[in-house]
Order: C-alpha cells, then sequence, then structure tokens
C-alpha cells in the first residue's frame, strides 16, 4: 500500500508540471490581446471551412445563380462576378481551400525541413556542412522564386502549388531546428542520456526534438500565413488553382480586369486574404512569446 501511494504521489507530481505549463501559456496568450484576435480569427476561419456547405447560400461554381457583375445586395452579399456566380459562396467555400493549401504546404516543409536540421546539428562535421550550404544555396533565392520554379516543373495545379510552396519554406525549418539541437546537445542532460546508452534515436527524438517544438510551432503558424500568401500568389498569376475553383487568389485574378467595373469582385477575396494572414500573424506572435522562456522563467 505504501509503495502503490508513493508511486501515485510521484505520477501525480510528474503530472502536475505538463498542466501547470500548458496553463501558463494559455495564460500568456490570453493576456496578449493581439493573440486572442489572431486566435478567434483562426477559429472562425476553421468554423467556415467546416460548415461551408451550409453558410452558402447557393453552389460556389454554380454559373447563373445571379445576373452578371450584380454589385452586393441582400440576396447576393458579395454581389456576383462575370458568370453570374455568388461571390459571397465562393469566398466561403475558399476557405476549405485556404486551410487545405496552408496546412498541407506547412506540413511538407516542416517535416522535411525539422528532419534536415535534426539530423544536422546531431551529426555535424560533413553531413552539416552538406545540409547547411544546400540550404544556404535555397536560402540566395526569394521564396517566390523557388515556388516558381517548381511549378514550372510540375505543372500549373494547386496541388503543385501547394508542393512548391512547402518546398520553399524548408530552408527556414531547417536552420531553426539546427540551432535549437546545437544547444540542446551542449545541456547536462543530453550528456546524462548518452552517457547511459542511448540509442541516437532515442536522443533525437525523446529528449531534443520534444525543446525544440516551440521554435517549431511558432515558426510553422507564422509559415501558415506565408503559405496562403504565397498560393495566392501562384493562383494570380495562373500557376496554382485553376477555374472553376473557389480559391481567393484565382478570385484576384479574374476579378483585376473588373475592377472599376465591379469592384467587389477583387475587394472580398482580398480582405479576406489579409484579415485570414493578420489572424495567423497575430496567433504567431502570441504563441512566441508565451513560449519564450524568458516568460517561463518571469511566470
Amino acid at each position: 500500500m505504501v509503495a502503490q501511494s508513493l508511486a501515485g504521489t510521484i505520477s501525480l507530481t510528474e503530472e502536475r508540471p505538463a498542466r501547470s505549463e500548458w496553463e501558463r501559456i494559455w495564460s500568456a496568450l490570453r493576456r496578449n490581446r493581439g493573440a486572442m484576435i489572431g486566435l478567434a480569427i483562426t477559429l472562425l476561419l476553421i468554423l467556415a471551412a467546416l460548415f461551408a456547405p451550409v453558410i452558402s447560400p447557393h453552389d460556389p461554381t454554380l454559373m447563373g445563380a445571379g445576373g452578371s457583375l450584380e454589385p452586393p445586395s441582400l440576396a447576393h452579399p458579395f454581389g456576383t462576378d462575370k458568370f453570374g456566380r455568388d461571390l459571397f459562396s465562393r469566398v466561403v467555400a475558399g476557405s476549405r481551400l485556404t486551410l487545405y493549401i496552408g496546412a498541407l504546404a506547412v506540413a511538407i516543409s516542416c517535416t522535411i525541413g525539422s528532419l534536415m536540421g535534426l539530423i544536422s546539428g546531431y551529426a555535424g562535421g560533413t553531413i552539416d556542412n552538406v545540409i547547411m550550404r544546400a540550404v544556404d544555396v535555397m536560402f540566395s533565392f526569394p521564396d517566390i522564386l523557388i515556388a516558381l520554379s517548381v511549378v514550372a516543373l510540375l505543372g500549373p495545379s494547386l496541388q503543385n502549388a501547394v508542393i512548391a510552396v512547402g518546398i520553399s519554406a524548408i530552408p527556414w525549418y531547417a536552420r531553426v531546428v539546427r540551432g535549437t539541437v546545437m544547444v540542446e546537445r551542449q545541456k547536462q542532460y543530453f550528456e546524462a542520456a548518452k552517457s547511459l546508452g542511448a540509442s541516437n534515436e532515442r536522443l533525437l527524438f525523446r529528449h531534443i526534438l520534444p525543446n525544440a517544438l516551440p521554435p517549431i510551432l511558432v515558426l510553422a503558424t507564422l509559415g501558415f500565413s506565408t503559405a496562403i500568401l504565397s498560393a495566392a500568389a501562384l493562383s494570380f498569376l495562373g500557376l496554382g488553382a485553376q477555374p472553376p475553383e473557389p480559391e481567393w487568389g484565382l478570385e484576384l485574378a479574374l476579378g483585376r480586369d473588373l475592377m472599376r467595373q465591379a469592384w467587389w469582385i477583387m475587394t472580398f477575396p482580398g480582405v479576406a486574404i489579409a484579415v485570414t494572414v493578420l489572424g495567423f500573424n497575430l496567433l504567431g506572435d502570441g504563441l512566441r512569446e508565451a513560449l519564450d522562456p524568458r516568460q517561463r522563467r518571469m511566470g
């Protein structure tokens, strides 16, 4: 009985720090007004994507839902495009594509870049030099240029644009994770685990990776907005989403020749992009402050 109670006490003391840490992060986020605004925008985007078929009054690809180039009205809150498609329905449906683009692009860049950073920082020597020189080469080109090159090789489509955007952001994750690994390798807990015979896989994924998660999480949140902007730029150039997909960047491209005649075609998708990017940037900045070790010590 004594052993059981002692084990229970130890397990409780091990669980408390984890819960208190999450409580501290949430408390720091709640004190940050910008972060809460960003979180509200992000949740609103997720809800719009989940309930898009319910919210949309018309099929987003249906031609003739209204007259051609109708201005905003009660029947069509965001107006219609030149094909008579309801713009409000297309903007709402575009939130699904936006989440798809951001999530998949971040998953590609985060997974590959973090793995490169882990291997580079842990192995050192020649492997580190080879990986970092490749990263330096990618850093020497603008992200959009890398994305354009990848799309040129794969062909214009939404899926290829997402892959291109994901590849273009790999160097950022590789550099950040490598720096974290280099710092963690010098700490006593790492030396202790290594002296006890822990395998390389255990050292990397059980000890180092958890300490690299906070900067990865912040970078992924901020990278979400960058991915949305880059994909919208590719679609605007005709290299991303293709008609009749209701993608916000494509809507901007379709309305650029009608700006004076039908201002609403570019305005509402543009506002949707701006608000979404602002939301993820505010949330990312809030997470960066909440996960700052200096804030942790103060808390």
